[in-house]
């Protein structure tokens, strides 16, 4: 005890303090450290509040099955995304639906106006004052992606594009899909027109379960219009096993948009792609998508249930605008402004044909090997304006069409062509301006250019080539061909020469020298 007593004592006294100071700093580090954290874990929650108002990939997928709803896959499912002409989907459905309820009529014949006319590509590009059925507008607008005919259908049927932009939302709010708002009956950008992958999916159900009747407008392979052909833009169709519609969109600032549907073994499947790089990634995405559907997966009871597509929460945000990775500077082929799937078929930069698909794993390759081959073959539908026409009427209309988009021949050479008799015209020409001349003129220059002493009867035609003939007769006649020329020169007009024998553009009695021949197969400029 004693020793103990004395060491404590014998200890210097700063080192009692340097511990008393340690002690004091431990807590008060303990405290910053939970500050620190703290405030690391405020800027995360921060950072996640900002990126959640948009989508982690700029980029829309979701396969759900017509019947049911369930969803089976879904990433950005519930994000507001401009739908560009995917919109036409709900522009057939409010007609057909009109339609069915006897407001209109598929042979109702409507107007193109001046409102229509004018709308930006794709377009059928019809004059105002135009007329056409419905049905024929409803083919154009679902095939094409004609922006002037899904105006001529919503002026049809409500008399204005606001009118009938109302009767859209009131559809939409209907079926549920409520994070949709539309503006016009094509899809081109305007302020507040936007819908989602989630609120298209409902559409498209709606579309295959109140219009079984009508539903072969969304799977129409190709239109005829005259001499132009155009195959849907829906590249799926023919190609995929089991597709069966239904429409396709682009602006910039949607980017690639998809909806498709497919059946096999009476299961149907609807998938929605927005927002792909390009046309064909759109349509590999949406195979994809459906391939997915189709195989399905064995281990999905361990994944927990998606539920169906109306359940899906919407997310409250602004739709992502891709305008400068769709139209910007760094594609290889830039879109025309705000053009539509008509100016659609390019592909992003480093993509291309066959490269579009390559390193895919095995089991994504089926899709893109499912979209390589060529479209099956199918007999476009024939279209056209004016009334309803059937058998003899409507091969006849199509005709009258073809005829009028013909080219027609233009320039000298079609001129030519136009006039294979034109030599003889020509004849009168050279004449009319040698008629004052001396005779040693014309002699001089038969002598260049020989020909046969005979003349042309009145029926006779000229020779073809007026070079060959002339080098033909002189290599024949040698140094004969100066005496004929002479005898030529001297020889009168026979006085009992009819009209028809007289040349052209000549008085009678009078010659300019030459024989009748010659000057029907001399070359003479054109001034």
């Amino acid at each position: 005890m004693v020793d103990v007593e004395l060491k404590e004592r014998s200890r210097p006294s700063w080192t009692n303090a340097a511990c008393k100071d340690r002690n004091r700093k431990v807590p008060s580090l303990i405290a910053s450290t939970r500050q620190s954290l703290l405030c690391c874990l405020a800027v995360v929650a921060c950072l996640t509040m900002l990126t959640a108002s948009r989508p982690a990939h700029a980029e829309a997928a979701l396969v759900i099955e017509a019947d049911s709803g369930k969803v089976l896959y879904a990433e950005n499912a519930a994000y507001p995304w401009y739908p560009a002409s995917v919109t036409k989907l709900m522009t057939a459905y409010v007609v057909l639906r009109a339609i069915k309820d006897g407001r209109q009529t598929l042979d109702s014949l409507i107007t193109v106006s001046p409102i229509a006319s004018g709308q930006a590509p794709s377009k059928m590009g019809f004059r105002a004052g135009t007329q056409l059925t419905v049905d024929n507008a409803l083919k154009m607008m679902m095939v094409k992606s004609a922006n002037d005919m899904a105006v001529v259908l919503a002026e049809g049927l409500d008399g204005s594009i606001e009118g009938f932009a109302d009767e859209m939302n009131r559809t939409a709010q209907r079926l549920g899909m409520t994070q949709t708002h539309f503006v016009n009956p094509n899809g081109l950008p305007a302020d507040g027109h936007v819908s989602s992958a989630r609120d298209l999916a409902i559409l498209a159900r709606a579309i295959i379960h109140d219009l079984p009747e009508y539903e072969y407008y969304v799977h129409i392979p190709a239109i005829k219009f005259g001499r132009r052909v155009t195959r849907n833009f829906n590249s799926l169709i023919g190609r995929y096993p089991g597709a069966d519609g239904m429409k396709t969109g682009f602006i910039c600032a949607s980017g690639f948009n998809l909806v498709a549907s497919a059946t096999r073994n009476n299961k149907r499947l609807i998938a929605v792609v927005l927002g792909a790089s390009s046309s064909s990634m759109r349509a590999y995405k949406a195979a994809q998508l459906l391939e997915r559907g189709f195989s399905g997966n064995g281990l999905a009871w361990l994944t927990p249930s998606l539920g169906t597509v109306d359940a899906l929460v919407p997310v409250n945000a602004d739709p992502p605008n891709l305008r400068d990775d769709m139209c910007g500077p760094h594609r290889k082929r830039q879109q025309a402004p705000e053009s539509d799937d008509d100016n659609a078929g390019t592909v992003a930069a480093g993509e291309g044909g066959v490269s579009l698909f390559a390193g895919l794993q095995p089991s994504q390759a089926k899709a893109a090997e499912l979209l390589a081959a060529a479209p099956s073959a199918a007999e476009p539908v024939i279209v056209y304006t004016g009334p309803k026409r059937t058998g003899a009427a409507l091969i006849a209309v199509n005709a009258a069409d073809t005829e009028a988009q013909t080219p027609k021949a233009k320039g000298k050479r079609a001129k030519g062509r136009q006039k294979p008799d034109a030599a003889q015209t020509v004849a009168a020409k050279p004449d009319a301006k040698s008629e004052g001349k001396p005779a040693a003129k014309p002699s001089r220059s038969a002598s260049a250019k020989p020909t046969a002493d005979k003349p042309a009867a009145a029926g006779d035609k000229p020779k073809a080539s007026p070079k060959t003939a002339p080098k033909t007769a002189a290599a024949a006649s040698g140094s004969e061909s100066a005496k004929g020329d002479k005898k030529t020169d001297a020889r009168k007009p026979d006085p009992k020469r009819t009209d028809a024998q007289k040349p052209a553009g000549k008085k009678d009695g009078k010659t300019d020298g030459k024989p009748v021949t010659q000057r029907a197969t001399d070359p003479t400029p054109h001034s």
